[in-house]
């Protein structure tokens, strides 16, 4: 079966900032798609991070880019193999520098916490209890 990709495009004011910051969540870095004015982060097998220059991404629209810092122009949502790794990645992403965004969501069969990235891009990451998935 087709394996479907998911390519999420952002703007980032600072894309060397930013690959060190996802570096450091422990993704990986495509170099073929990345260059001085975007840098692709490899989230999994099927889903791609574009972070791309305010300059870069208007070749891709017409409408007005939004700061992120300021308006929620997406919430982006990635899932997580435990309560644990939850837990790690939020940290991790919050010693790099990100910032803590809202309180902890505990639904005892669904656990979250998410943070803004340095461009103030919000981050959830999930885990939910897979017998509760399972009805």
């Amino acid at each position: 079966m087709y394996q479907q990709m998911i390519f999420v495009n952002l703007v980032t004011a600072d894309v060397p900032a930013t690959r060190k910051f996802y570096s450091g969540l422990g993704y990986g870095i495509n170099e073929q798609f990345s260059s001085d004015d975007c840098v692709s982060v490899v989230i999994s097998d099927t889903i791609v991070a574009m972070f791309l220059t305010p300059e870069h991404y208007a070749r891709f629209t017409q409408k007005k880019i939004v700061d992120a810092r300021t308006s929620s122009e997406v919430l982006l949502c990635l899932s997580a193999e435990s309560r644990a790794k939850v837990d790690e990645l939020v940290d991790k992403a919050i010693a790099a520098g990100g910032t803590s965004h809202g309180d902890p969501q505990d639904h005892g069969f669904m656990y979250g916490r998410a943070f803004d990235d340095l461009d103030g891009h919000t981050w959830e990451v999930m885990w939910m209890d897979p017998t509760a998935i399972q009805g």
